[in-house]
């Protein structure tokens, strides 16, 4: 079984585009990857199509309420429409479309088509937004990196013991990284149809690299087989694979790994390992599979577990010496990797995940999330059944994977190993500095979770609406109740139907979402006329959703026009000055708002940085509340489905708007989380002075690169760590 380990190769780092060197788009003999070379590309949508949509998607926020540069108030029309500022924009895609629009997307329609001969692009928006992530110098946590908390888990013991825990997940997600090596985890379908997989190369062995001069990239270790374990900010490996794939350790393996780095761990002051403990073997780290982190703290409500995971706690201590005042940082948010996959497990074993977004969007840390934890539900499954039935198989694991365990011939080759360094003065300083920044951040965000119980899914459905749509409406009319404004809100919708595909965007401030906002606060309107208006925003956001999903959105189109321009050294449109278009950074006094779709339930996860997030919670919360007087509690209500008065695309499908809820399609699907926001706060990232967006004229979206650690190394780097070999109750 040594041998095996000592066949992976010492080559140094080599790179190579993903889109065109991987061979399993082509063919494969595994079944995850076979659907790539049956799915469409994205189209670019004509100019004419994108242009006629744009008004429809601006025109809620060309409000009365705006006033003129001089102080004055503009002229509305009958919807409260600033009829000067719509007459400057149409007078601007006017322009566009006489000027700069055609000859942009000439360039585009060329740049996709050579992308797609000569196999360096997947999709005519794929550089363009791997930039807009990559991109940007600034922090990754909060700005970029989503979280998901998991459910208790169903073994109500091992679930709230923290190693017992740790160990059931790693074990299934290092599982879930065997099948994905060895291409036999079932790939994702919509309605029977393949979504692309490609994300997926980048879920294991993955880290976002940065860079001082050029944009950051995404690294991916094809041949990654160890994983990394964070524990009261020390650093600690072990393998997990064998170099083919196989699961080298199960869950009992895990258990006593974990239970000694634990008391390793324990032996550091907080003190010196929040100092000293960033930053060694770097290689090591980065090309790990994912990061295991144990947290030392246990979260007093929802709302803390929920910041916990998006950022870690803020917690600062003293020495207790008069001859030094500085206080620590003892807080988990230095127990963080943030620019890789990390799964977290709190001292009461709640558990979550961070992950770095450059690579894959939410749509696949889900499914992620999803199979561990339902992998774990059928382990479960498994041990209370075995002593009645005596068969495991009853129930089948839900994750494939073959397992030899190096532990019963080789010990060592699994034994954690722990990672010790020494750093120069200067570069402590820099953590120290990283540190501190990072603590502003923590001190000036708030993080509140509404757990609405009083109807879900099943409720909505039944009334014919679509829950995805109901949501989103309810924050927007939860802002106008409290400060008597529609914003801009951002739903990122996904085109994983194609080749490539990532996210569209969905701009909830519709014209009829605004109209059924001021509706519901007109004092004169009826329950009939505010159900109705209802009905009408949510019919109206659900097109929106299939045209986006489809193709056939216009944000991702217009910012490629505009990076194509960039990219060619053209400056910038005027059109792109609309102060009312942009693709910059998520706002700072924005809300950020993740949710959840359940059968019975509605959970919000809000965030925000000096603003009334609890207060905009509880408006929300009564929202709901009187949405929900004005629906049928029990049976159907006949709809009519009148077409919706949006321009639609030229090869878009549909003629009018069906009842139909797009379940699972949209970013988290409609039973879980998406990110929207009740400001400004889209996804997309600008580029700030001193970083290059366009980088060099050969795009590659994720870099595959063999680690400059060979097999021998990782045997004997670090101290050794021996395994308890007992587990205290």
């Amino acid at each position: 079984m040594s041998t095996d380990y000592a066949a992976s190769s010492d080559d140094a780092l080599t790179t190579t585009n993903s889109s065109s060197s991987s061979s399993s788009d082509d063919g494969s003999s595994g079944i995850t990857y076979a659907g790539q070379v049956s799915l469409p590309r994205l189209p670019i949508p004509s100019l004419e199509d994108t242009m006629a949509r744009f008004p429809a998607a601006v025109c809620a926020l060309l409000s009365s309420s705006h006033d003129s540069d001089d102080g004055s108030s503009s002229p509305s029309d009958i919807h409260g429409v600033n009829t000067k500022e719509m007459e400057e924009c149409l007078a601007s895609i006017h322009d566009f479309l006489e000027t700069d629009g055609p000859p942009l997307q000439k360039m585009l329609v060329e740049y996709e088509r050579k992308g797609r001969e000569d196999g360096t692009l997947g999709s005519f928006v794929e550089e363009f937004w791997s930039d807009a992530y990559l991109a940007p110098d600034s922090s990754v946590v909060m700005n970029l990196n989503p979280f998901f908390v998991l459910e208790d888990g169903p073994d109500t013991k091992k679930s709230k013991d923290q190693c017992s825990r740790a160990a059931s997940l790693c074990f299934s997600a290092i599982k879930l990284a065997s099948s994905l090596k060895n291409e036999t985890l079932v790939p994702d379908a919509f309605k029977g149809k393949p979504l692309c997989m490609d994300q997926f190369r980048a879920l294991f062995g993955a880290c976002r690299v940065p860079e001082t001069e050029n944009k950051d990239t995404v690294a991916v270790n094809p041949d990654s087989t160890h994983v990394v374990v964070l524990d009261n900010n020390q650093m600690y490996f072990f393998q997990a694979l064998w170099p083919d794939g196989t699961v080298a350790v199960n869950e009992e393996d895990i258990l006593q790994i974990l239970l000694a780095i634990r008391a390793d761990a324990s032996k550091v002051a907080p003190e010196v390992s929040s100092r000293n403990a960033l930053g060694t073997a770097l290689d090591i780290v980065d090309g790990a599979l994912f990061i295991l982190v144990i947290d030392d703290m246990t979260p007093k409500d929802i709302h803390e577990a929920a910041a916990n995971m998006l950022h870690g706690t803020y917690n600062l201590r003293s020495e207790d010496n008069l001859n030094n005042l500085v206080d620590y940082q003892a807080g988990t948010c230095t127990n963080r990797w943030y620019d890789k996959l990390q799964v977290i497990v709190c001292k009461d074993g709640r558990a979550g995940i961070n992950f770095e977004h450059s690579a894959i969007d939410g749509h696949t840390a889900l499914r992620f999330v999803s199979d561990i934890f339902a992998d774990n539900v059928v382990s479960f499954a498994q041990s209370i059944t075995q002593t009645v039935y005596s068969d495991r198989h009853m129930f089948p694991p839900l994750i494939q994977a073959h397992l030899r365990r190096a532990s019963l011939e080789h010990p060592q080759l699994v034994a954690p190993r722990k990672l010790t360094f020494e750093l120069p003065q200067c570069v402590l300083d820099k953590i120290y500095y990283a540190e501190t920044s990072l603590s502003d951040q923590i001190v000036a965000s708030d993080t509140f979770v509404l757990e609405f119980t009083g109807y879900g899914k099943n409720f909505i459905v039944r009334n014919k609406m679509s829950p995805d749509s109901y949501v989103q409406l309810s924050m927007q009319l939860a802002y106008y109740r409290l400060y008597g404004k529609i914003v801009s809100q951002y739903e990122p919708v996904l085109t994983k139907a194609f080749y490539h595909g990532r996210t569209e965007a969905m701009r909830t401030a519709t014209e009829k979402a605004a109209l059924f906002c001021k509706k519901w606060l007109d004092p004169s309107a009826t329950n009939e006329e505010k159900l109705e208006a209802l009905r009408v925003a949510t019919q109206y956001h659900s097109a929106g959703i299939k045209l986006a999903s489809t193709g056939q959105g216009i944000e991702r189109h217009l910012f490629a026009l505009k990076c194509i321009a960039d990219k060619n050294g053209i400056p910038t449109p005027d059109f792109f000055s609309l102060k009312l278009f942009g693709f910059g950074p998520v706002v700072q006094d924005g809300f950020g708002i993740g949710y959840i779709i359940r059968d019975s339930g509605l959970q919000y996860s809000i965030s925000s940085k000096h603003r009334q997030t609890k207060r905009y919670a509880h408006t929300l919360k009564q929202t709901l509340i009187d949405m929900g007087k004005l629906l049928q509690p029990m049976h159907s209500v006949k709809v009519s489905c009148e077409k919706m008065d949006i321009p639609e695309a030229k090869t878009a499908p549909a003629t009018s708007i069906p009842v139909e809820y797009l379940e699972d399609y949209d970013y988290f699907g409609a039973e879980s989380a998406t990110v929207a926001s009740a400001k400004n706060s889209s996804d997309e990232k600008t580029s700030p002075t001193g970083r290059t967006p366009g980088g060099s004229s050969q795009f590659a979206r994720v870099l595959r690169r063999q680690s400059s650690v060979t097999a021998s190394q990782l045997r004997t780097f670090g101290e050794e760590i021996t395994p308890s070999h007992q587990h205290e109750d």
